[in-house]
């Protein structure tokens, strides 16, 4: 089955369960990533969209491939690069034509965000699939039209016999070129060392991150960063004071006025930090979470402690090799750059 990165080993998982903060956690909602690869299976698959090596091989082709984009020159990792975090590293997305995201939207990472219930900032697309649809057709992103991206894939061979073996026949469409770039997109996943002391393993943790995840669950950050991707669910924001840099850009989440909560795991690789990447600092971002969402002045020891805590949901992840592409034909539509 898909390499997924490395996972505990059954001798890790079974040690015995002797830490009280083990159960604390648990009982916060918050989950490890399953030691086991079927567990693991069981959980990131996508009944309507069942993962098998095929799909994801040609999902990571895609996942990579520039032409997918009106240009030929973004691609799905440009915004969401495996290499620095599975983010693009700069405040607000820039797509088609050197253009900004119009609400100041920074990009999430992709890593882990199969596991979170809702995607994109304001939660409009339910999973992975829908939401790799988006961004093609975006015109401030890859500004890509649906029937150029699968005129453009369609006129490889390489890439319709690969969609013929995936799915049985030839025809393409962008529902399952969106489809393959779920499907590779949900084998992201990085466990870390705290899903090893969540399964057991009481030497996993230091005693600082100990102690941070201790104060981390009694401050209240596990209410909305909790479940296997510490975070993922939408939540109201801001709740108990206004956020200092709501004026960098207009976004105001759903109608509703909910947000989806981030991932915490490898967030010591994510920043900038918010909806709205105003926050580089990631001890800042948590002094500002502290004011903002539980309306407690953290204190700077209080503030080191939650970020050694962190330091903890750094993972391994999947090794990923790049892929070669296609080649182009006489028929395949040229990049569109003005």
């Amino acid at each position: 089955m898909v390499v997924l990165g490395s996972t505990v080993t059954m001798a890790e998982a079974t040690v015995a369960k002797t830490d009280p903060l083990i159960d604390a956690a648990k009982k916060a909602g918050i989950a490890p990533i399953p030691a086991e690869k079927a567990a693991l299976i069981k959980l990131i698959d996508n009944p309507k969209n069942p993962i098998t090596d095929a799909k994801v091989e040609l999902g990571k082709k895609l996942y990579f491939d520039p032409r997918l984009s009106k240009s030929n020159l973004i691609s799905c990792n440009t915004c969401h690069n495996l290499a620095t975090g599975g983010v693009d590293g700069v405040s607000t997305a820039i797509g088609h034509h050197w253009t900004a995201n119009p609400h100041h939207l920074n990009s999430p990472t992709v890593y882990n965000a199969v596991f979170m219930s809702r995607q994109f900032w304001d939660g409009r697309s339910p999973d992975l699939e829908d939401q790799a649809q988006g961004p093609m057709q975006a015109a401030p992103e890859m500004a890509i039209t649906k029937e150029m991206a699968v005129e453009r894939i369609s006129s490889m061979p390489a890439y319709v016999k690969a969609f013929k073996d995936v799915y049985g026949e030839d025809k393409i469409t962008l529902k399952k070129i969106a489809d393959t770039i779920g499907a590779f997109e949900r084998t992201l996943v990085t466990p870390s060392p705290f899903d090893k002391f969540l399964q057991g393993d009481t030497n996993a943790l230091t005693d600082g991150q100990k102690e941070g995840l201790k104060l981390f669950i009694d401050k209240g950050c596990a209410n909305c960063h909790t479940g296997v991707g510490i975070g993922g669910g939408m939540q109201p924001f801001p709740v108990a004071k206004p956020y200092k840099y709501a004026d960098i850009g207009d976004f105001k989440g759903d109608k509703n006025g909910m947000v989806k909560t981030p991932t915490l795991r490898n967030i010591t690789e994510t920043a900038p930090y918010f909806h709205n990447g105003a926050v580089w600092s990631l001890a800042k971002a948590i002094k500002i979470m502290g004011e903002t969402q539980l309306g407690t002045e953290l204190s700077d020891k209080e503030v080191a402690s939650i970020k050694t805590f962190l330091t903890s949901l750094t993972g391994e992840k999947p090794k990923i090799e790049y892929p070669q592409l296609p080649a182009v034909t006489e028929k395949t539509p040229k990049p569109v750059t003005k």
